[in-house]
């Protein structure tokens, strides 16, 4: 899979097992009809995570019971290209994966996504919006969202509303107007960036902004860092969930995690207004790791049933 900037992104495609033996021996036409009907879900791991670990294959063989599934590595993250850029670019690479599902002929996409990925299908929800049904750019020339005139949207973030190819220095847009999603789902993600205010998040910002810090993180925790800062800031999370409507927004969240303490997605949910549904869930901690499998299926079931736009 290759991302409209040109980074190559290892993806796994999981058929859903549900009435599996249905299509054997059916015409060409009965399966493509079949795979238009059967809903796909789009995972989008947290940093430092990848296709391959456990708790991503654990998400994907649950959420399979009741739909497609696209697993993928972002960008600097197992054997994908690139290298991660915490959250910016990596909409990119969500973007491919939506759009890869569409090409398969799925009607419907769901995103899902943890920690780091829950941020993206955040923003990703608000960006891309060519072809949804009742969605489109919601920016100004002075790039002010044309729905909430408070939401300041980046230059190169309305290059990518666009559609234009040419953000982040993309070279073809011929994946973006198939890319929205018909639903969201974030799980344990920040409501703003640079948030320091846990243990672990300082952590974090050690292994991202320091040399040494990128070094534990290539050969310790396997993933390529990017050493530029970003520039500009990309569109936040809070900023960010009030475009996604009318597609459905399920916002869910541990009361003990330890990265993002509750205040971050009740932000999310007073941000989103009605278009969002918050669950708070007790005794969780943080992103895939922490979702077991009653969760996971509840978030399949909320995903494969939420109305269309």
């Amino acid at each position: 899979m290759l991302t409209d900037d040109g980074v190559p992104v290892e993806a796994v495609y999981e058929p859903c097992t549900a009435g599996s033996g249905a299509g054997v021996g059916a015409g060409s036409g009965a399966r493509t009809e079949a795979v238009a009907d059967t809903p796909a879900i789009v995972v989008a791991h947290g940093f430092t995570g990848s296709v391959d670990r456990p708790a991503v294959r654990r998400a994907a063989r649950v959420f399979s019971q009741r739909a497609a599934v696209i697993t993928f590595s972002f960008r600097g993250h197992g054997r994908s290209g690139g290298r991660s850029t915490v959250g910016d670019r990596e909409v990119l690479d969500l973007a491919a994966a939506v759009g890869w599902a569409r090409a398969l002929g799925h009607s419907r996409v769901v995103t899902v996504g943890f920690s780091m990925g829950g941020s993206v299908v955040l923003r990703h929800g608000a960006l891309y919006t060519g072809g949804a049904p009742g969605r489109g750019p919601r920016y100004g020339p002075d790039g002010f969202g044309a729905s909430d005139a408070s939401v300041r949207v980046p230059e190169r973030e309305r290059r990518t509303l666009e559609h234009s190819g040419a953000h982040f220095g993309a070279r073809t847009a011929d994946t973006s107007a198939a890319a929205y999603a018909d639903a969201v789902v974030s799980v344990s993600a920040p409501a703003r960036w640079y948030y320091r205010g846990t243990a672990p998040m300082r952590r974090l910002h050690w292994v991202v902004t320091r040399p040494s810090g990128r070094l534990v993180g290539r050969y310790g925790l396997r993933t390529r860092i990017a050493t530029e800062e970003w520039d500009p800031v990309p569109l936040s999370p809070v900023a960010a969930v009030p475009l996604i409507a009318p597609a459905p927004l399920l916002l869910v969240h541990g009361d003990r995690d330890p990265y993002f303490p509750l205040d971050h997605p009740r932000m999310l949910a007073d941000a989103a207004g009605e278009g969002a549904e918050l669950w708070l869930e007790r005794g969780m901690g943080h992103a895939e790791n922490a979702a077991d499998d009653a969760l996971l299926a509840r978030i399949a079931a909320w995903a494969t049933g939420a109305p269309r736009a």
